[in-house]
């Protein structure tokens, strides 16, 4: 959350000064601060720049409306590679499919784990034999995986987006257990995805329509 306490400190403050002060370009920070706006810890005002939202109090139309919303209401396709894959098609999916993450789920399709550009890019660099390799070697494994279920809140899995850092999110459900000596941890069926891109086009949405 260190760009609302910026916001605190400095308000009002322009997106080029907060991205100055992170040491990252404003294109980066573009998702984060509209799903800090999303959730009323941050407002906007054109030309003027951004201040301390008022999160503690229900805000206007758009906040009353995001409320109401649930991650099934949004959610997109999920796009899946199994464990087994290959590095090279997982680089090829993730720029067929324009996306920044493959969801990746083992034989009995179950979350297995969350492979992202950066991983990707991470491994392969310098490394010739990476494109052979299988997905896991590079992946964040399950139960690490960030998740959220179909019945959580818009608002609640952008809480999760910005509190982790991550640009995705799988959408999943419990996997029902084929027998009474199941496992003891809980297995996930990936049923979608919700990404900063979707909730930036909602907030857009949103902003944009009529009362």
């Amino acid at each position: 959350m260190h760009i609302v306490e910026l916001v605190k400190q400095h308000a009002p403050i322009t997106g080029e000064q907060i991205a100055e002060m992170l040491g990252l370009s404003r294109p980066t920070l573009r998702s984060d601060l509209a799903l800090l706006v999303m959730l009323g810890l941050v407002d906007a005002k054109p030309k003027v720049g951004y201040s301390p939202g008022s999160a503690v109090s229900p805000g206007g139309e758009i906040s009353r409306r995001l409320q109401g919303m649930k991650v099934k209401d949004i959610q997109a396709i999920p796009v899946i590679v199994r464990e087994n894959s290959l590095v090279h098609d997982a680089v090829v999916t993730l720029f067929m499919e324009n996306v920044g993450s493959l969801i990746v789920v083992d034989e009995e399709n179950c979350l297995s784990g969350i492979i992202s550009r950066k991983d990707l890019l991470k491994f392969t660099l310098g490394n010739q034999n990476a494109s052979s390799m299988p997905v896991n070697m590079v992946m964040t494994r399950e139960p690490n995986v960030i998740h959220v279920f179909p019945e959580d809140s818009v608002v609640d899995a952008a809480r999760k987006m910005i509190h982790h850092q991550v640009d995705s999110l799988p959408v999943v459900v419990r996997m029902k257990p084929e027998s009474a000596s199941a496992q003891t941890r809980a297995r996930w069926d990936v049923v979608g995805r919700v990404t900063k891109t979707i909730m930036t086009q909602l907030l857009l949405e949103l902003a944009t329509e009529g009362p």
